[in-house]
């Protein structure tokens, strides 16, 4: 139970609150020049307040992080589960990770009080310990938390809780909305929460598979059609270059080889050139040896003796000289010639068996190339082996990785479809709790809106979350949407306080009442107070003075219940803090 909230600058107007419903109003300011005349007097900022000294965290536009109290340091005194005396929590703006409490030290069910002092605290153990003392959490308790409850609990309007009957804020899942409101209802939190993880997992798969439709993140995973087809390529050239190293045989002076092949190879190609020079000339020879003939003279004598001249015998002894002479000339010639062409003939041959020779060498020379190699060429094999091993099983990953993707999907619809047939049992197993929690709602809000009005909770195991939809007929009123809050908050309320889930306070904004039908907000305080006497739960809820009235211009008496101090925003000091900010 909360009892007292307070701050170090004197200009601040303490509230203090007591067991049972407790009315913080606004008085009305007529003449203001304000839209709403109670703005800036602070009723949601006692909202604002309680939460920030309960462990809420902190903003920028945060309430305790403004300029002007950033200095100052809020309390709260309140019952703490086990212990006989209220507990004091403090807090400010300037350190807001750290809080001061006389909880430091003191376990629940330990009168230690005798000898509590206030201690500086980290938030995160003040946290900690609300959620385990206040709410009964156990030390594993994900997808739930109590500031998740408290939000329930303590709606704010700065976060748009009363648009939703479930969510406490626009963004939030609901999956953790339902799984937060499961717990304080007793149904089974942690079947609910597993809705959470697997929106978790649904989203993280959608960003990678929007990912996938970039061309760089595409070239990154790729398809698995794709991926499979890479490996049994970069597998193949593996196995090959592994065949190719195993296989190799380091070739001494294996630099001088390759420079003699290539000798050789020159010398090959030279042949032929030798070979058309000498048969051009073996050609030319054969040919000067068939023209090489003895001369004739015969046809001398008997031209002339047609012409009547008779040589003398001298004369014909001189002939036969010159025919003797030509006839050795032509002798000479065509020996000449015949060495020639043996010459020309015994290098044709010659080149033919250099030809074989070199011919056979630079075959031998180029099977040790090809059977081997130098040492750095073993090297360079070893090197690219290393690398199109890398190259393999980063394509392998990759083919994990599209595996996993393409398959959680399927996954995905498997889980969601367990858990949803494991959610419906449980329902029906904790059929107690649900017509517990169903029956107090419809008897909340036919309260408010007649016994001929149907309403009820719908629980039921969906396919994303567990569903709990408040049903009030004539739905579409904003006022109606506004009471089916109020009668799903003060039901999680008194069954969480009634079963040891929750703590024994609830608190709502005056933001919860407007547009919403003068009988209506008559009854709900009336339903309030009445509920919150017989749960012994405390019931908090900021007014304006004018709303207030309508109520009791109904026959509903808020004099008992108005606690101090009495807002307005006509003076300087007429609102919580004392001063305009």
């Amino acid at each position: 139970m909360l009892r007292r909230l307070t701050a170090n600058d004197p200009r601040f107007r303490a509230v203090d609150l007591r067991p049972g419903m407790n009315l913080l109003v606004a008085e009305a300011t007529p003449g203001s020049t304000r839209t709403d005349s109670r703005n800036g007097t602070g009723k949601s900022s006692v909202v604002e307040l309680l939460h920030f000294l309960l462990g809420a965290g902190v903003k920028k536009t945060s309430l305790a992080a403004r300029p002007a109290l950033r200095t100052t340091t809020f309390s709260l005194l309140l019952d703490w589960p086990g212990l006989d005396e209220p507990v004091q929590v403090s807090r400010g703006g300037a350190k807001p990770n750290l809080v001061r409490t006389d909880l430091a030290g003191a376990e629940s069910g330990e009168n230690l009080f005798s000898f509590r002092h206030m201690a500086e605290m980290p938030l995160a153990e003040w946290s900690a310990r609300i959620e385990k003392e206040l709410f009964r959490l156990p030390a594993d308790h994900a997808g739930i938390s109590g500031r998740a409850m408290l939000a329930l609990l303590m709606r704010r309007v700065g976060s748009h809780a009363f648009n939703d009957p479930v969510r406490t804020f626009p963004q939030q899942a609901p999956s953790e909305a339902a799984a937060n409101l499961a717990y304080l209802l007793g149904l089974d939190w942690r079947l609910a929460g597993g809705y959470r993880a697997i929106a978790l997992q649904e989203a993280t798969r959608k960003q990678l598979k929007a990912a996938l439709n970039d061309p760089a993140w595409g070239q990154v995973v790729g398809s698995t059609a794709d991926l499979r087809a890479k490996i049994i390529v970069a597998e193949g050239d593996v196995e090959n270059l592994k065949a190719e190293i195993a296989s190799f045989r380091v070739v001494p002076a294996y630099e001088d080889l390759k420079r003699r092949a290539d000798e050789l190879d020159q010398k090959v190609r030279a042949l032929p050139e030798g070979d058309v020079i000498d048969r051009r000339n073996l050609a030319d020879l054969r040919r000067a040896v068939a023209e090489a003939n003895d001369p004739d003279t015969a046809y001398l004598d008997a031209a002339y003796r047609e012409l009547g001249v008779v040589l003398p015998g001298q004369v014909h002894r001189t002939f036969d000289d010159v025919r003797g002479f030509h006839a050795s000339v032509v002798r000479n010639r065509r020996r000449y010639l015949a060495d020639e062409i043996d010459e020309t003939e015994q290098r044709l041959a010659e080149r033919v068996r250099e030809r074989e020779r070199l011919g056979e060498e630079l075959t031998t020379t180029l099977k040790s190339l090809r059977e081997g190699g130098a040492l750095d060429g073993l090297t360079g094999l070893q090197q690219v082996l290393a690398q199109k091993q890398a190259a393999l099983e980063a394509l392998r990953k990759q083919h994990e990785t599209a595996q996993v993707l393409e398959s959680t999907g399927r996954e995905i619809s498997v889980r969601r479809a367990e858990l949803q047939e494991e959610l419906a049992l449980d329902l029906e197993e904790r059929g107690e709790q649900t017509r517990e929690a169903t029956w107090m709602f419809s008897r909340f809000a036919r309260r408010l809106y007649g016994q001929d009005r149907e309403a009820y909770l719908r629980i039921n195991a969906g396919t994303h979350s567990l569903e709990i939809t408040a049903h009030v007929d004539s739905r579409d009123s904003t006022g109606i949407n506004k009471m089916v809050i109020f009668c799903l908050d003060l039901t999680a309320a008194v069954l969480a306080h009634r079963h040891g889930r929750g703590p024994d306070f609830l608190v709502h904004d005056s933001h919860l009442f407007d547009g919403v039908d003068d009988r209506q907000v008559t009854e709900a305080l009336r339903l309030a107070a009445e509920v919150a006497e017989q749960e012994g739960l405390q019931y908090i809820a900021t007014f304006n003075s004018d709303k207030l009235q309508r109520a009791s211009d109904g026959g509903f008496d808020p004099a008992p219940y108005i606690v101090e101090p009495r807002l307005n925003d006509e003076y300087e000091d007429g609102g919580l803090f004392g001063f305009r900010f």
